[in-house]
């Protein structure tokens, strides 16, 4: 299994968190840990397993001078 790295899901890119799990409880609890962070996050199921994909919107851009 090769699961896409980032997906565009409703107009809008995710990024896979990068594990594999075997329900569908524990992709979603992940996925609700996600959220409490900020994040937006979508569960996929795919050959039997389970992918979390995740996105944050960029709220604010700190700009560095040297």
């Amino acid at each position: 299994m090769s699961p896409d790295l980032a997906k565009i899901i409703d107009e809008k890119k995710f990024m896979w968190d990068g594990d594999l799990y075997d329900s569908q409880s524990q992709a979603s609890g992940a996925a609700q840990s996600y959220q409490a962070e900020g994040f937006e996050a979508q569960v996929e199921e795919e050959d039997g397993k389970f992918l979390v994909y995740t996105r944050r919107v960029v709220k604010e851009v700190v700009a560095t001078t040297q």
